[in-house]
């Protein structure tokens, strides 16, 4: 695949395509992204190959890097570090050294054994020390990224970010110490070791200097710009600037990003604007860094490497491990970073990868370079695939990931599962009626009628028959619609028990069924019965276990056949009242809503909450007349019951409705006015609700014409 722009949308497809599906096994996107590029790289399909697309797309793993490394410097605020900075002094220097001695001593043993089917003219402790000081290194952006994703907080992932941090500068300064000492082994006139460890402060203090410049200037603008758009324009500008700085005078771009995120979030106006800027630019960027990293990665390189690969693997994993372990014990860490700490420290990437080619580069070492590269690169891809795995598995174990907005009934099911289940027979619920009893008018006019089809939803669909039929003065009427032909129906015994379960519903609200049984299809089955009974309302149940859009079909025909409104109900999970959201667009939603609100605040007393939607740019001023105009509208129509409101300019209506939820137990809307191709290509809100949302959702569709109406 040889075009560039082709090749960016393969990318970024593939990569996010893994990552969901990742996310459905309960994997981190770092490893679905990865395992895109080894699927479209030369270990895979070879769509897209190194030679071909990979280095010039290198310009997005720069900005990815400076981004990551700039992201990072966030976490090491010293407010915070405080406390724990004692924990991260001991642990970032204990299990590098622990890394640097075992992977050293390991495959030191290892090339000894192996001696005799390996080329014996390279020096094993050249070798060793060179694979030591390589194993170091981790991955700052696996680990940053999955953090984020995890949206992670706690003593573990503070101090985790913090060694991340750190871990990078000791990595350079142990690896020119190793490289220094290799020189002096392999002959004379190199560097002294007092030389390399100049070097080393050398390149670890200007990158700093960089960095911390790079800072200043940064809050220097911040306090200039105020607009989103120029904040991020002008920090990008001089964040890459720094990047490219750092390379040509060959520093670390990652110790100055570091370093730029440090001075931000530590200055006394910790102003944290850019970092959320970024946040919001990124996504794609990271995409592209970890699936070209998978493109990167060759699978022939682990049989290349062979035993010895296998052990610099292993020794590395104990190395961080059992260092991280000993410098929390003598830091008197807390248990949980103790034991955890070390398996998060496994991803190891581009830093890694960084010194194998300067080992290549070099003149008096790149004879080695045909061993460590293959072994360092199998590395690479058994951490990246696994370390990401480890260290999710060590936050969660920790109990340090975010508290997903879980249904408590759902256990220990995922997301997906528990609203699968949430919607399935046994996740529908009905709370006990606590209202007391209602008395039904002495002259009932009319009912409301609700079809009984699944008896998951009748005692649902009877509860709120019987609340409206309380505010119209009717009678709740249940329908069942039965396709067998008439001679083939039930006795007068057998029809007494198909609404057993209604009948039990309604006479703990206070009120009498009527029941009625008829022959033909759903649509027509209802429409038939609502004129025959004068029908005030219909409350039809969205089917369980099934695809909202296939009975949306029945709902329109219902609204076309009738002339009094028609609710249709979603249940999910528990259904209660006591909460309830009124998500509207336009002002005259309120008053068709109205009678089901009035029904809701006359039998439950609710506390019900407002949220009109606006569009995204409306001004401060158009947010201010529209909370002027619901506060008169509820002042006037629900005076007497406990409201709230709130007007949002909102950048997704759907989103914004999903969030609001959470808090609620139950959201009553009105629905488009949207038929055939409108609704293909213009869609409907509260449809989008009812597929997505994972709490009961109530929808009101307007009986009549109203052709001036807008669609929301």
């Amino acid at each position: 695949m040889s075009g560039v722009t082709l090749s960016i949308a393969v990318l970024l497809a593939v990569g996010l395509l893994f990552a969901k599906v990742a996310q459905l096994i309960k994997l981190p996107s770092v490893t679905g992204f990865i395992l895109a590029g080894l699927v479209l790289g030369p270990s895979g399909f070879g769509l897209i190959t190194v030679a071909s697309v990979g280095h010039k797309l290198d310009h997005f793993t720069q900005i990815a890097l400076m981004l990551i490394a700039f992201g990072i410097g966030e976490h090491i605020e010293l407010r915070r570090l405080g406390a724990i900075a004692r924990d991260v002094t001991y642990i970032s220097i204990v299990q590098a050294l622990g890394t640097f001695v075992m992977v050293t001593i390991g495959t030191l043993l290892a090339a000894w054994l192996l001696a005799g089917s390996g080329d014996r003219s390279l020096d094993p402790v050249v070798l060793a020390l060179l694979l030591g000081a390589v194993a170091v290194a981790t991955a700052p952006a696996a680990i940053l990224h999955l953090v984020r994703e995890m949206g992670a907080r706690g003593p573990l992932t503070s101090t985790l970010m913090a060694v991340v941090a750190v871990d990078d500068g000791l990595a350079i300064m142990i690896f020119g110490l190793a490289v220094s000492v290799a020189h002096q082994i392999v002959g004379p006139g190199a560097a002294t070791p007092v030389q390399a460890v100049v070097a080393c402060v050398y390149e670890i203090f200007f990158s700093l200097a960089i960095g911390v410049l790079t800072g200043l200037l940064i809050d220097y603008m911040l306090n200039k710009f105020h607009k989103r758009e120029e904040m991020l324009t002008g920090g990008l500008a001089l964040l890459l600037l720094c990047g490219e700085t750092t390379r040509l005078l060959h520093l670390s771009p990652l110790l100055a990003g570091m370093a730029a995120g440090f001075i931000i979030i530590n200055r006394a106006e910790r102003d944290v604007r850019l970092f959320r800027a970024i946040n919001a630019f990124e996504p794609p960027i990271y995409v592209l860094f970890f699936t070209l990293a998978g493109v990167h990665l060759d699978l022939a390189a682990l049989k290349l490497a062979g035993w010895l690969g296998l052990v610099y693997f292993v020794t590395r994993i104990i190395g961080k491990y059992t260092g991280a372990w000993l410098g929390a014990v003598l830091s008197g860490a807390p248990a949980r970073v103790r034991n955890y700490l070390g398996l998060a420290l496994i991803p190891q990437a581009g830093v890694a990868i960084g010194l194998v080619f300067m080992i290549s580069s070099d003149p008096q070492l790149d004879a080695w370079s045909a061993v460590i590269t293959p072994v360092v690169l199998a590395g690479v891809v058994f951490s990246e695939l696994f370390g990401p795995l480890l260290a999710r598995f060590t936050l969660e174990r920790a109990g340090e990931g975010e508290t997903v907005q879980h249904h408590p009934e759902c256990g220990a099911r995922s997301r997906r599962a528990c609203n699968a289940w949430l919607r399935g027979s046994e996740g529908i619920s009905f709370a006990p009626w606590t209202g007391g009893k209602l008395h039904p008018a002495s002259r009932p006019n009319g009912v409301v009628v609700f079809g009984a089809f699944h008896f998951a939803t009748v005692r649902g669909l009877a509860r709120i028959a019987a609340i409206l039929a309380h505010h119209y003065h009717a009678l709740p009427m249940a329908v069942r619609v039965s396709e067998l032909p008439e001679q083939a129906r039930p006795d007068e015994g057998d029809l007494d028990s198909l609404f057993l379960a209604e009948k039990d519903e309604t006479a703990s609200l206070g009120y009498p069924l009527k029941t009625e049984v008829i022959h033909g299809t759903p649509a027509a089955g209802l429409v038939a019965a609502a004129e025959r009974n004068k029908a005030r309302a219909i409350v039809l149940g969205y089917p369980v276990d099934s695809n909202p859009h296939a009975f949306q079909r029945v709902i329109d025909q219902v609204v076309a056949g009738v002339s009094c409104p028609v609710v249709a109900v979603r249940f999910s999970g528990t259904f209660r009242c006591g909460r309830i959201l009124v998500p509207f667009l336009f002002p005259f939603e309120l008053d068709e809503l109205l009678p089901i609100l009035e029904a809701m605040a006359m039998t439950t007393q609710p506390r019900i909450t407002f949220l009109h939607l606006l569009h995204h740019d409306s001004s401060k001023e158009e947010v201010a007349a529209s909370d002027q105009e619901l506060q008169g509208w509820l002042a006037t129509n629900l005076f007497d019951t406990q409201t709230r409101h709130l007007v949002e300019a909102a950048e997704s209506r759907l989103e914004t409705i999903m969030q609001a939820a959470e808090y609620h137990d139950i959201v009553i809307m009105t629905a488009a006015r949207r038929y055939g191709l409108n609704r293909m290509f213009f869609g409907s809100l509260s449809s989008s609700v009812v597929r997505n949302l994972s709490r009961p959702v109530l929808v009101l569709c307007p009986p009549g014409k109203q052709a001036d109406r807008p669609s929301s």
